[in-house]
Parts: C-alpha cells; structure tokens; sequence
C-alpha cells in the first residue's frame, strides 16, 4: 500500500498551540504520531512524507526514524534539515525536493510546498502538499479551490498535513485523502 502525510514536526513544542494540536507535551504528540503511524503502517507499505519531519537533532530524529515502519521517501520541506545527516539519509529510500507518481493510472504530483498550478491540472491530476497549516495562507488556498471550481476546472488538491482533521495524525491512502478531504 501506499501511504502521504506532511508536517509530523516531532519535537517542536511551538507546533501544538500554533495547529491547536491536542497535545500537552511534545513527547505526547510524537508518541500519539508514531503509535498511529505503526498501527496503520506495515513494513512493506511505502509511505511518502511531504516534509517537515523533525525539529529535533539528527540523532533524536534518528531515533524517531527508526521507529517508523515502512519505506519512507521524503519530499523535503523548509524544516528538514535532517537530510544532512548520513543515518537519516539511510532511513529514507528516496529524499527529492518534488515528485511526479502514477498510482492506479492516476497522476500525482508531491510536493511540500502547494503549487496553485501544477503539471496538467486541467488534466484532473492530483496535487498533494503540506505546509500550509490551519492559517490564513490554508484559507486563501481554500478560496482559490473554490474559484477554480466555480469556472469548471478540476483543482483536485489536498492538503496531508497530519494536523488536518481528516489526517487525524496518522498516514492515509490516497482513496481515504480524497474521500475525507472536502477542500
């Protein structure tokens, strides 16, 4: 199976009042994300993280990595300074800045970042992203969805952050993405 989330941010305390995340401690949070993640996850599932992974050191962050089941390919975010180190490299089968996959014939485009146009959009190919938590920067998105809707034009976007209510801090399918997502 493949899996998406974004903006896991283990170890930024800043990150639980700033996405009204509902945890008290950051080892709270990293221990209900990483309990979630290997609940859902088998070791030969692939799940893509669309950056943002960790505030910690690169051996906190390692460590955290390792708990992760599954392969992990990463498509860096602006906080993901992890790549540097060589033991979190290894944990990763692929780290890339933007990725293009074909997933049950269907066009995806990752990346951390959300690109208001993107390769064949028109097309009805799927753009996933993070970045953009629960903000004003979310709400203007939202609205261009909207006004691209309203002119006929597929805008299939969506955001896996893992603070996204329908993410609830856990990687998901693609089917389950567009299935929960409404904007």
């Amino acid at each position: 199976m493949i899996y998406f989330i974004s903006d896991l941010h283990f170890g930024h305390f800043n990150i639980i009042r700033f996405d009204n995340r509902p945890f008290i401690s950051i080892e709270d949070m990293d221990t209900e994300i990483i309990t979630n993640w290997n609940s859902e996850i088998k070791d030969t599932d692939t799940v893509y993280i669309l950056g943002d992974v960790s505030w910690y050191n690169n051996q906190k962050t390692y460590e955290i990595l390792k708990q992760l089941k599954g392969k992990k390919v990463l498509i860096k975010g602006n906080h993901d300074k992890l790549v540097q180190d060589i033991n979190c490299r290894k944990q990763f089968i692929e780290i890339t800045d933007y990725k293009e996959i074909v997933l049950d014939n269907q066009l995806i485009v990752l990346s951390h970042y959300p690109i208001m146009f993107w390769k064949n959009q028109w097309r009805n190919v799927i753009h996933l992203y993070g970045h953009v938590h629960v903000t004003q920067d979310y709400d203007m998105l939202c609205e261009f969805i909207k006004m691209a809707q309203r002119q006929g034009n597929p805008c299939r976007m969506y955001n896996v952050g893992c603070m996204m209510p329908y993410m609830n801090y856990s990687p998901k399918t693609l089917e389950e993405i567009i299935n929960c997502d409404k904007t």
